[in-house]
Formats: C-alpha cells, sequence, structure tokens
C-alpha cells in the first residue's frame, strides 16, 4: 500500500518520539511536550498522503484506533477537552494528533499552534508516563 514520495517524509524514517503501541497498520507514539499531558499521535505505518486514498476497511481501522485513543485519553486523563487534528500541510503522512487540552494549558483555548497565552509545564512524569502508557496497551490489546 505504500505510496511513492516517501523519500525525506519525517514519519517514513525513525520516530522522534516513543512508539507505544503498533500494529501492522498503525503506529501510536507519545509525543508529550510542552503542557499536554497523554498527546498522542496516531500514524499511519505507509506512506499515504489522504484519507481518501486508503480502502474503506482501512480507513475504518484507522478511524476506529482514533476514536478509541480518544475514549482512552478522556477516560483515563479527564482533561477539559479534546482537539483530533490531522493537517499533513508540512508532513503530507496520513497522522491524527490526539490533544488533550485543559483550561490551564499554554494555549487554552486557542489551538496548540496558536500564540501562546501562559508558559507552564505540566509533562508527565516518568511513572505517571509508564503508567498510561500500560494503560492503553491494555485497552487496545484486549
Amino acid at each position: 500500500m505504500k505510496s511513492l514520495n516517501s523519500d525525506n517524509c519525517d514519519l517514513c524514517s525513525s520516530q522522534k518520539y516513543p512508539i507505544i503501541w503498533a500494529n501492522d497498520l498503525l503506529r501510536i507514539v507519545l509525543i508529550n511536550d510542552q503542557n499536554y499531558k497523554g498527546y498522542c499521535r496516531v500514524d499511519l505505518i505507509d506512506h499515504i498522503k489522504e484519507m481518501s486514498d486508503l480502502d474503506e476497511a482501512i480507513r475504518n481501522e484507522f478511524m476506529g484506533v482514533i476514536f478509541q485513543m480518544e475514549n482512552i485519553v478522556k477516560e483515563y486523563l479527564q482533561p477539559d477537552k479534546i482537539n483530533l487534528a490531522s493537517l499533513g500541510n508540512i508532513t503530507p503522512h496520513l497522522h491524527w494528533h490526539i490533544i488533550p487540552r485543559y483550561h490551564s494549558d499554554n494555549h487554552f483555548p486557542g489551538s496548540i499552534w496558536s500564540q501562546k497565552k501562559r508558559n507552564d509545564i505540566n509533562k508527565f512524569s516518568k511513572t505517571q508516563e509508564i503508567e498510561f502508557i500500560k494503560h492503553i496497551n491494555e485497552k487496545l490489546n484486549h
């Protein structure tokens, strides 16, 4: 299924963030930077640019994992809101951001790519991160 033009793609090369779950189709990485506890990204492993380029079964599996992750994050972290984003203008490789939002986060109520309103740091501790990853794997591997 891999499309052409995957050279120089950041998501096709080695990952900057830890892969916390994967199957043959998708991987989930934990971004966990700035002050967004639980910020994850769900990547299609193959280099495909648009959702409409996927066949229906793969598209449904991809979206199913995204919705599962939204529920896992919502249940486990209880953020004030969750943003789902798929832009791909800079990295034209299918991926979705699952971004827990908190009234106290640095950009709220704007997008996380807007100008900062605060300068707080609210990262997971290493223990919290390990427990969160364990919870994700328990839920996705049931």
